[in-house]
């Protein structure tokens, strides 16, 4: 009489995520086959990898073997502790089309029992390992020096002072890199004259040359003004007078 069979559930929802966590942390989790798996029954395999179920049923690839197949979860259930290792479907189907070994009738009276065949020794496998040795070099590797590089010293940021003549006017401004020490203010003609002398360039000084004739020229032509308007208020001024 046939034993009957445990019948096993297929993987659960809960088992498919710890079977994820497995393969995300390196592991092969151990796996049975149902009776939907079909003739590999009661074997054992390891899962190696869970595709995209939403594009196949069969989504968990086991390895029994050396085979790797893909396998729906009601094929399979989570393996017993010390379970055995799975058989290759060849294997397996091999042992089940081996004959039965066949039973010799007793010998007859009279009759000597057949003499069996002496055994043929079954040849001798000549296994031969190659070994090789590995050197390890236990001297630890050296360093390689490499030539400091000596940073040099950042020095402060350049000093800019700015000399300018626009509208009758002679202004000065002073920056350190981007920043402003001092906006364009206002200074005298003779102060401006002082600062473009320490500029021993030709072309600056007929330059400056030309805007003090300049200055010159009109501050005469207002001069000769101002002295025509006060001879005409001094004249106004004694006629006023002899009135009163």
């Amino acid at each position: 009489m046939a034993a009957a069979r445990t019948a096993v559930r297929g993987l659960s929802t809960d088992e498919l995520s710890s079977i994820r966590d497995g393969l995300a942390a390196g592991r092969k989790p151990k796996v049975v086959f149902t009776a939907a798996a079909g003739q590999i029954e009661g074997q054992t395999g390891q899962v190696i990898e869970l595709t995209d179920p939403d594009v196949s049923d069969e989504f968990v690839v086991v390895r029994f073997g050396r085979d790797e197949l893909p396998f729906s979860p009601t094929d399979l259930a989570v393996a017993p502790r010390g379970a055995g290792r799975a058989a290759s479907p060849a294997k397996t189907a091999a042992a089940k089309a081996a004959p039965a070994p066949v039973a010799e009738p007793p010998p007859g009276p009279g009759l000597l029992p057949p003499t069996a065949p002496a055994p043929v020794p079954a040849p001798r496998e000549e296994i031969k390992v190659s070994t090789s040795t590995v050197e390890e070099s236990t001297e630890a590797p050296r360093p390689v020096k490499r030539a400091a590089k000596t940073a040099k010293p950042k020095g402060p940021a350049g000093l800019t002072v700015t000399l300018a003549y626009a509208d009758g006017e002679w202004t000065v401004a002073a920056a350190q890199g981007t920043k402003a020490l001092a906006k364009p203010y206002v200074i005298r003609p003779a102060e401006a004259l002082k600062m473009v002398a320490l500029v021993d360039v030709p072309g600056v000084h007929e330059a400056v040359e030309q805007i003090m004739s300049s200055e010159r020229a009109e501050a005469e032509s207002q001069a000769e003004k101002l002295r025509a308007e006060l001879a005409e208020i001094e004249a106004r001024l004694a006629e006023l007078r002899d009135v009163g």
